[in-house]
């Protein structure tokens, strides 16, 4: 034998190989994305919008001690007073009941009005432009002038617009409000310049720089980052928002849609607020911006088992809709799908039209239920619903549930009723050690495939560390291989604010100004942006098979014609893989691009250095037989360029 050193990567030839197997099919739609609101995803984080409370429809029952005014300040600069009062008898909408009247009985030399802190701040960029806009019904018999300002904790001005109100009716106003410097924590400020009496509602600032640019958009350096996984579907709005807490707090669609002054804002079941402004049209919005399938994700008709605080007592808090209330319930699903897919001539099709998209959304797959308990009520209305669909809509995919764990008696309960009624797809959840992910890469070898296929809709292990991180590369291997029975996968959850984290792990952190990768989102990445749709077993070898700290897959992706090696260690040392890749097409050498990740198991990045496991590309050159000396604590993927003549 000889060796041959190329670009950094010593490649060993042998004169015999082992043969690869035949190929096998394997889903395309593998690796995705799971978004919920929880750690302030979507206010406050992905949902762009600057102001916190901006209908001031907060209450105690969000939160102990919020209140309509919670996020908001009254202010009288320049010596000004006047008052300022909440109330409900002349909404905007009846989904929207407070507002806000100001009254202003001297406006001093700078006006009267209210303070907005944003979430902890509100963070601008000099240059960039800000878009005012505002409810306002005048009270007094007059026209206002009004001036919106972005200030500096000491109350520099940094930026600021002025317009007149108009009606006696509540009107929408609108500015563009330019920002003069880069400050992480300004403050906005409303001000009514002269004597008078006003009501306001629905007070908002939205960067014009949002992702894609859309109206009502996304936050661009958070929206891009998820966008940069590629992700083949997103499944949304959660997890256990979805069946909320207790019926009176389960998320119903239809309150998410239209304009954002017409939504039902509701306590978050992870103890916050949530406006509806991101909704189910931008929801399905930014799924076909990054070209991934949309999940919607439906209550089964039952609250979480674990409402309230029955979670500490084992569960016992699921309610489910009466009966008198099944038909409307099913209704409700079965317009969501009208309303992704319907004809703009359609009741619901049209209110997609309405918002700015006639063309469907092209919805493939909608989820009923999440973690359930499996009780009768559970399942008495969980079959109805499939049963609806199946028949209205023979040409979606209905994913089911299986209970919030990867064993017991509600998973058992759930596969039962799945292969019962012949669910095409049903969702595994787990969050376990690193070690429980290396000791299950064969769950999937033996599971039956004639019975329902399975979305892993939640996973994760218990940690942000390299060492995390890599357990979960084994273990997505496995998927690979597997990936016949196994149509989908995403780590969860997505997004956690750095000061309002609900939950741990998580895939990446932010702050209003950072963002921060985790060293899971980057294995993430990695396997995402190299899915395939043919597996090859065989392909990639070790001398000791039943070492549980090395994954190996091999998998080709049909519209490249590329060939992708992936080969995880999470021991603490090297490990020697073989290849033969004669099968494969490969001539006696191929250019490869070669993506490692690796480090010190503990690793993992910070808001302080983002970067400290990140992956590292480079070009190599590889022949169709070799070994390879795989690193202690890394993953390695090799993507051979254009190998279409496999067999």
């Amino acid at each position: 034998m000889k060796k041959v050193i190329s670009l950094g990567i010593m490649v060993t030839l042998f004169v015999g190989v082992t043969n690869a197997q035949q190929s096998k099919k394997i889903s395309d739609n593998l690796f995705g994305v799971f978004f919920e609101d929880i750690s302030y995803s979507a206010d406050g984080g992905l949902y762009a919008e600057l102001l916190q409370n901006r209908s001031f429809e907060y209450s105690a029952n969000d939160k102990k001690g919020w209140n309509p005014l919670t996020g908001w300040e009254y202010t009288n600069k320049g010596f000004g007073y006047g008052t300022v009062s909440v109330e409900t008898a002349m909404p905007i909408s009846t989904n929207n009941r407070h507002y806000i009247e100001l009254k202003v009985e001297e406006e001093g030399k700078e006006g009267v009005g209210l303070i907005n802190f944003g979430y902890g701040g509100i963070a601008i960029k000099a240059g960039d432009k800000y878009d005012f806009s505002c409810f306002i019904r005048q009270i007094s018999n007059k026209s206002i002038p009004i001036k919106v300002i972005l200030q500096s904790k000491k109350g520099e001005i940094l930026g600021e617009s002025t317009f007149n109100t108009k009606s006696d009716k509540w009107e929408k106003y609108t500015a563009v409000i330019t920002a003069t410097k880069t400050y992480d924590s300004a403050q906005f400020v409303l001000l009514a310049k002269e004597k008078s009496k006003l009501a306001l509602d629905a007070i908002s600032l939205f960067p014009q720089n949002t992702f894609k640019n859309r109206p009502n958009g996304l936050r661009t350096d958070l929206a891009t980052l998820i966008a940069d996984l590629h992700p083949k579907f997103m499944r949304f709005p959660g997890g256990c928002l979805v069946h909320g807490d207790g019926l009176g707090n389960m998320y119903r669609w239809k309150n998410t849609i239209g304009p954002i002054e017409n939504r039902l804002e509701q306590r978050n079941i992870w103890n916050y607020h949530q406006t509806a402004g991101l909704g189910f049209f931008e929801y399905f919005q930014f799924c076909e911006d990054m070209g991934a399938q949309p999940l919607p994700i439906l209550p089964a008709a039952v609250s979480c088992q674990n409402s309230g605080e029955t979670w500490i007592v084992g569960g016992t808090g699921q309610r489910a809709l009466p009966m008198a209330e099944m038909q409307a319930y099913i209704q409700d699903v079965l317009d969501l799908i009208e309303y992704a897919n319907g004809l703009p001539t359609t009741v619901w099709g049209a209110k997609r039209a309405e918002a700015g998209h006639p063309a469907p959304f092209n919805l493939k797959y909608v989820g009923v239920g999440n973690e359930d308990k499996m009780t009768p009520e559970f399942k008495e209305r969980f079959e109805m619903i499939y049963d609806a669909v199946k028949k209205t809509h023979p040409e979606i995919t209905v994913v089911g549930t299986v209970g919030p764990a990867p064993i017991g008696e509600d998973f058992e309960k759930g596969w039962e009723l799945a292969n019962k009624l012949s669910v095409p797809i049903v969702d595994e959840h787990y969050y376990e050690e690193p070690k429980w992910f290396l000791n299950n890469t064969h769950r999937y070898d033996n599971y039956d495939r004639t019975h329902s296929k399975v979305y892993i809709g939640e996973y994760a292990s218990r940690g942000n560390s390299l060492y995390n991180a890599l357990s979960e590369a084994v273990f997505m291997t496995s998927i690979e291989r597997n990936g016949d029975v196994v149509q989908m996968a995403s780590y969860a959850p997505l997004l956690a604010k750095l000061s309002n984290i609900s939950w741990h792990p998580d895939m990446i952190f932010f702050s209003n100004t950072k963002v921060v990768p985790s060293v899971n989102y980057y294995v993430q990445q990695l396997f995402s942006t190299n899915q395939g749709d043919l597996y090859f077993p065989n392909v990639l070898v070790t001398a000791d098979t039943n070492d549980s700290t090395v994954g190996l897959s091999c998998v080709k992706d049909s519209k490249t014609g590329d060939q992708i090696l992936k080969i995880a260690n999470a021991g603490s040392n090297a490990k020697i893989v073989t290849a033969n890749l004669k099968k494969l097409g490969v001539s006696k050498s191929a250019l490869a691009q070669k993506q490692s990740l690796s480090g010190k198991p503990k690793e993992e990045n910070t808001i302080a250095d983002t970067s400290k496991v990140i992956p590292i590309v480079s070009e190599v050159t590889i022949n169709n037989n070799f070994t390879f000396e795989s690193p202690a604590y890394s993953l390695t993927i090799f993507r051979i360029k254009g190998t279409t003549s496999i067999k």
